[in-house]
């Protein structure tokens, strides 16, 4: 496990969830040991909600590098095992937040989610649209004239409205409780084709809208389905074991601030059974909008979130070099081996099945408020 914290985790305070024999139990990690905190905060929501979340006391439970926490392809035992951090948060999204990912879903929706013709249509509209969009601030007059140019040329597409007009895609992306965690598989639908990870910071807010910390997640994106209709977008985005986050909440201290997740560079490693490789990295400092924006876009008179919620931020990483043959780019395949790592919020790894072979979600909101009440935590 040590390898997969940040590379300062002596120094930072971290918040996560662990399958224990008598349920899921929210702690806080301080200087490295786990404190069980579920009789000051029964979930991760409600810890979220502390003044001082850092200084929640609890149980010790030890060193985390002496709990032996393993993932689910090689775990000879069913707990401890790392949740994933979020509970009763419901897990938001931003789209289309950088030049690249905007591209590139101007190339679905062009391709109608036939990944053999994306290609061409990457080359035609790169250069030009993509060159644009980086130039520009969204919701700006620059981005209006920018948007008059591109109608009379024909290359105006639904994606860019969001990508450069004054209003973030903003959707959700999985019911609260649904997400995985680290080591945890995560799902494709079997009947999708052309889809991809999607290596993201992850802010987790508490019921104002107040940013408390951070983590890593991946956003598994089917492009096939969303790029024949973006109405399919709640089918490509909302699978079983479709959204992963973890391995814990970074919260906000003196150390560790909103400016680092500016400053972050989220890197990507994919191995396959077939030996196929694939890497990459993307810097937060080339996103269009603010992650302050994003949340205020998310959160106020118009909607409340009384238990919190996470916020994606989004990806400018859109694999595209081919693993089988040119011209297809890059699917998944059951088994790949997914890490999503950025230096001070440590490394997310899953491994890839089909939605039907993950382990079903079973545990929702109601199982977890039985399990609190046995045990008297509410």
């Amino acid at each position: 496990m040590r390898r997969h914290l940040p590379a300062d985790f002596e120094a930072a305070t971290l918040v996560g969830r662990l399958a224990l024999d008598e349920g899921p139990t929210p702690v806080v990690v301080r200087r490295g040991r786990v404190f069980d905190v579920s009789r000051a905060a029964p979930t991760t929501a409600d810890l979220l909600s502390l003044a001082d979340p850092a200084g929640a006391e609890g149980r010790d439970l030890g060193l985390l590098e002496d709990m032996g926490l393993e993932a689910a392809w090689t775990a000879t035992r069913q707990t401890p095992r790392l949740l994933s951090p979020l509970d009763l948060q419901c897990v938001k999204a931003a789209g289309v937040t950088f030049a690249v990912s905007a591209v590139e879903r101007v190339i679905e929706e062009r391709a109608g989610g036939d990944a053999g013709r994306a290609q061409a249509i990457r080359e035609s509209l790169r250069e030009r649209v993509g060159a644009d969009l980086r130039s520009v601030t969204p919701g700006s007059k620059a981005s209006a004239k920018l948007k008059s140019v591109l109608i009379a040329d024909g290359l105006w597409s639904q994606y860019l409205e969001v990508a450069i007009g004054p209003d973030a895609e903003i959707f959700t992306k999985a019911p609260a409780m649904s997400s995985v965690g680290w080591g945890d598989y995560v799902g494709v639908r079997a009947d999708s084709a052309w889809n991809n990870p999607e290596p993201e910071v992850v802010l987790v807010c508490d019921a104002t809208g107040a940013v408390r910390g951070a983590a890593l997640g991946n956003d598994v994106n089917l492009r096939d389905l969303e790029g024949r209709s973006a109405l399919l977008l709640g089918k490509a985005k909302d699978n079983n074991a479709a959204c992963a986050v973890g391995p814990f909440i970074r919260l906000f201290d003196e150390a560790f601030g909103l400016d680092d997740v500016r400053a972050a560079v989220v890197k990507l490693e994919v191995e396959g059974e077939d030996n196929f490789r694939l890497e990459g990295a993307s810097s937060m400092s080339q996103i269009s909008r603010d992650p302050l924006d994003l949340v205020a876009q998310t959160i106020g008179a118009n909607h409340q979130y009384p238990d919190g919620f996470a916020l994606f931020l989004g990806t400018m990483f859109a694999p595209i070099e081919d693993r089988d043959a040119a011209g297809q780019g890059f699917t998944h395949k059951p088994g790949d081996l997914v890490r999503i790592s950025s230096e001070r919020l440590g490394v997310l790894e899953n491994k890839v099945v089909t939605c039907a072979e993950a382990p079903p979600w079973r545990f929702g909101l109601s199982a977890l408020m039985r399990n609190l009440a046995a045990r008297e935590l509410i």
